[in-house]
């Protein structure tokens, strides 16, 4: 039985310290995305409620921040407009992008949406659904699916792709997942509620107080 707390505390040893306004500006911004087109700082300072220069230069600070030509924000905190992988995350109709199945199971509860997350499993191609409420995951098909986890080995940077979230993905059964494990090491398993936990734990160490409305 892993030690959810205990994973909890690693991976926020490895994410950025974020003040007040900052962590504000991070949810701001993912739910913008969760709109479906890419955000431009025009647009995320009104959002916001904060001046441009403000969220200018909290942008060029934060790690993993993806743009486009018009450096416009396309993908952030695993959520990304671009179509990428195979993990999708379907709110209201709109299909976005998620960088791992790790990041289907945290981010509804951000963006305050119940999510319809379609993936694949990279060892068998064994496709997978489930729904992501903000309070926890449901309808999981195939019902014994797993989540392939690592801890990383060094802060979250502009590698976070490459460096985790190319490790964390969905299996369609333990059997499955042991098999692709089994060649990645370092890699272990979570169930799909163990992983949700996780994700809860983390989300209060990324934004805090703001994930209460009206809180900043």
């Amino acid at each position: 039985m892993p030690d959810i707390d205990a994973l909890a505390d690693e991976l926020v040893a490895a994410m950025p310290r974020l003040d007040a306004t900052e962590r504000w500006i991070t949810l701001t911004l993912i739910r913008q995305l969760a709109l479906g087109a890419p955000v431009g700082v025009s647009g995320l300072a009104t959002a916001a409620e904060l001046s441009e220069a403000q969220v200018a230069d909290t942008l060029d600070r934060l790690p993993g921040v993806f743009r486009d030509e018009q450096q416009r924000v396309v993908g952030f905190m695993g959520l990304t407009v671009v179509e990428i992988g195979q993990h999708r995350i379907h709110l209201d109709g709109r299909p976005l992008s998620a960088w791992c199945a790790w990041d289907t199971l945290f981010l509804p509860e951000l963006l305050g949406e119940t999510a319809c997350v379609t993936s694949r499993s990279p060892a068998s191609d064994a496709e997978i659904s489930l729904t992501v409420t903000p309070t926890g995951p449901i309808d999981i098909r195939p019902p014994d699916t797993v989540v392939s986890f690592l801890l990383p080995e060094t802060e979250f940077d502009a590698d976070v792709i490459q460096r985790f979230c190319h490790f964390v993905h969905f299996f369609a059964s333990p059997g499955d997942g042991e098999r692709w494990t089994a060649q990645h090491p370092g890699t272990f398993l979570l169930s799909v509620d163990d992983a949700y936990s996780l994700g809860q734990l983390t989300n209060r160490a990324a934004v805090g107080p703001v994930l209460v409305p009206g809180g900043r």
